[in-house]
C-alpha cells in the first residue's frame, strides 16, 4: 500500500456517462440513414463486420474478466488481456461500440460512437491508473512503460498456463455482454423501420 489518500475511481460515474453518451446519439442514430445502400452489398460487408466486432468485443470482455475478475485493484494483472493492453475491457467495449456503428452502415456515425467512448474510457483508465500508481509504485510505473493503456501491442502476450478466475464476476460480465448483444437486433430493428420510412431520414456516409 502506497497512498491511501488515492481513492478508486467510482465506476459508476463511468456507466451513467456513457449511458447518457448513448441517450444523446439516439437522435443521430434515428433519423440518419446508411448512404452505402446503393449497391446493397457495401452496406451488407458493414453490417457482417459489425456482428463479428459486436461478437469479438464481448468474447474478449469475458478474456478479460477471467484474468481480473475479482482481483482488480488488488494486483498488478500482467498476464493473458493484460499484456498487450493496461486497459482490455476498455479495448473490447470499443470495439463492440464500433461494431454497432459499422452494422447502422455509417462510417461517421461509426467514428463518432468509437471516438466518444474511446475518449470517455481513456479518461477513465487514466483516473484508474493514478490509485494503481499510488497503491503499486514501482511495479506499476514499469508495467506503464512497457504495455501500452488501450491500443493493444500483440506481440508482447504472455500468459500462464493455468489461470483461476473468479464466477461472481462472469456473471456479472453476462449481464454486460447481454448488453452489448442486444446492438445487434436494436441496430437491425433501426434499419427495419427506416426501410418502412415511419420518419423523416436524411442519408449518411
Amino acid at each position: 500500500m502506497q497512498n491511501q489518500s488515492v481513492k478508486p475511481v467510482r465506476q459508476y460515474r463511468r456507466i451513467l456517462v456513457l449511458r447518457l453518451t448513448m441517450a444523446f446519439m439516439i437522435p443521430l442514430i434515428l433519423f440518419s440513414r446508411s448512404a452505402w445502400m446503393d449497391p446493397e452489398w457495401v452496406f451488407d460487408i458493414f453490417e457482417v463486420i459489425g456482428i463479428f466486432a459486436i461478437i469479438a468485443g464481448v468474447l474478449g470482455r469475458f478474456w478479460a474478466v477471467l484474468y481480473i475478475g475479482g482481483r482488480k485493484n488488488n494486483m498488478v494483472m500482467q498476464d493473458g488481456p493484460y499484456s498487450v493492453c493496461r486497459h482490455p475491457l476498455y479495448l473490447f467495449s470499443t470495439i463492440a461500440t464500433v461494431g454497432f456503428g459499422l452494422m447502422l452502415g455509417s462510417l461517421i456515425v461509426t467514428a463518432i460512437l468509437g471516438g466518444v467512448i474511446f475518449m470517455i474510457l481513456s479518461i477513465t483508465a487514466s483516473k484508474e491508473e493514478r490509485f494503481l500508481r499510488a497503491e503499486f509504485g514501482a511495479q506499476y510505473d514499469e508495467y506503464a512503460a512497457r504495455v501500452p493503456r488501450i491500443l493493444p501491442k500483440p506481440s508482447l502476450f504472455a500468459t500462464e498456463p493455468r489461470v483461476e478466475f473468479n464466477v461472481t464476476s462472469l456473471r456479472v460480465n453476462l449481464a454486460d455482454a447481454l448488453v452489448f448483444l442486444s446492438l445487434i437486433p436494436l441496430a437491425e430493428l433501426s434499419e427495419s423501420l427506416k426501410e418502412a420510412a415511419f420518419w423523416p431520414t436524411f442519408p449518411l456516409f
